[in-house]
């Protein structure tokens, strides 16, 4: 932070400061304003100021996204990064970095289901068109793998990504070969990396929004991924503390549930000719709990969440997503009633297997009791393959495979659970009369 006299009355709140240095701009963003002087965050490394130097005034911070970025990696500056840049077209239109969202009232209802390439979210957790979902992971559980397909499987005429706050190697590693090679014609990158200043992270997620709501106002479908929110709420955490903000659970300030929800509802359905945006946040949740702060703000303003779980990814089943913690509030409107009650049985097999798993484990289970639990017993592995099934087809397609997941069973899960029996995985079913 820099204290800067003599401009106060030029002066306001969100304004940016450029200071031009021989080694180079440092630019940073007003926080306060008193009656002498202004306190600034710097974006940039800040070594070389002195005291005396001269100080630019910016009223308003703006980016010029386009059809030019498409393809790109682009800072928090709006500046496209790497060799192949390409100019703007003459005519392109600045646009502001914060803006309001728009009127509730002129929105229109969450669109059609979107086809992801997955089966699990082609079914069981759909992602509508303007939807808006959060994904809840630990570190190492794969969450940009599962961002990347993601991006490359659901049908969007534009994907823009925001890295907030990641290492520069994994930048390079999403673009080079998470993201599909398919995908990146019509794709927008925007990173800000761990080293870099909290205010620079700030704002390349608002970065990141401006040019997702800019090709959404060209009345394009556009997929928005934010890697992730939790950086972006711990960069505001920063700039905050700093600006004198009273600290408040884990030194959360309390305006972090309106920054939050400012930036998340800027994303959702359009109005009028405009198009949709829709919207997947990935969620830090460290130590695996999932009621830390920042995943509790944000689990009540989107519309659905999907849980990564460590002790699925640790057997080996990716993505490795919990099902039954996880939810989409597109439905039950967003399927048909067959298709409600084939996700309602699934839910309801998976449930049953975790209920009696630790009795399988201690071979306590008998099998023949519950003819319902001995189904779910044996078709789990069918269930659990399903969970990480590529979808290949459209959404119907996705329905009929588990359609036939779910009848397949019918008719095999009586041998199967006597097959246990009869090799000593299970107990002798008690004698009936």
């Amino acid at each position: 932070m820099v204290k800067v006299s003599g401009v106060s009355e030029f002066a306001g709140v969100g304004n940016e400061i450029r200071i031009e240095k021989p080694e180079g701009r440092i630019s940073g963003e007003v926080l306060t304003i008193t009656g002498d002087s202004l306190t600034a965050l710097l974006f940039s490394p800040c070594d070389s100021i002195r005291i005396g130097d001269p100080v630019e005034i910016e009223s308003e911070a703006t980016i010029e996204p386009g059809d030019h970025w498409l393809g790109q990696v682009i800072n928090y500056r709006g500046e496209v990064i790497g060799d192949k840049k390409r100019p703007a077209p003459i005519g392109t239109q600045e646009r502001r970095l914060n803006t309001r969202p728009l009127p509730s009232h002129s929105r229109r209802a969450l669109g059609p289901r979107l086809s992801s390439g997955l089966m699990l979210t082609d079914t069981l957790l759909p992602v509508c068109q303007g939807q808006r979902i959060g994904l809840f992971a630990g570190s190492g559980v794969g969450k940009s793998t599962l961002l990347g397909a993601l991006a490359g499987g659901i049908s969007a005429d534009r994907v823009v990504i925001g890295l907030i706050g990641e290492r520069s190697r994994e930048v390079n590693e999403f673009v080079r070969s998470i993201l599909p090679a398919s995908a990146l014609p019509r794709t927008v990158v925007v990173a800000a990396t761990a080293s870099e200043p909290a205010g620079a992270k700030k704002r390349a997620a608002y970065c990141a929004m401006a040019a997702a709501e800019h090709f959404r106002d060209e009345g394009h479908n556009v997929l928005f991924l934010l890697d992730s929110i939790t950086r972006f709420a711990e960069a505001h955490r920063e700039t905050a503390l700093l600006a004198g903000e009273t600290p408040a659970l884990n030194a959360f300030p309390p305006s972090t549930v309106r920054i939050i929800a400012e930036l998340a509802e800027r994303a959702g359905p359009g109005a009028g000719a405009l198009g949709d945006i829709s919207a997947i946040y990935s969620v830090l949740v460290a130590g695996s709990d999932h009621e830390e702060p920042v995943a509790d703000m944000i689990r009540g303003i989107l519309d659905g969440h999907i849980v990564l779980s460590r002790k699925i990814a640790e057997r080996g089943r990716y993505p490795a997503v919990d099902v039954l913690k996880s939810v989409s509030r597109s439905l039950p409107h967003a399927a048909s009633a067959e298709e409600n009650a084939l996700l309602l049985e699934y839910r309801r097999l998976v449930a049953l297997y975790e209920e009696v798993s630790p009795m399988l484990r201690a071979n306590l289970y008998e099998f023949g009791r519950d003819p319902v639990t001995d189904r779910a017993i044996a078709l789990f592995p069918e269930l659990d393959a399903f969970a990480a099934a590529v979808n290949e087809g459209g959404l119907d397609e996705a329905f009929q495979a588990l359609g036939n997941v779910l009848t397949s069973g019918l008719a095999e899960s009586a041998d199967q659970a006597e097959e246990q029996v009869l090799t000593g995985t299970g107990t002798e079913p008690a004698a009936t009369e």
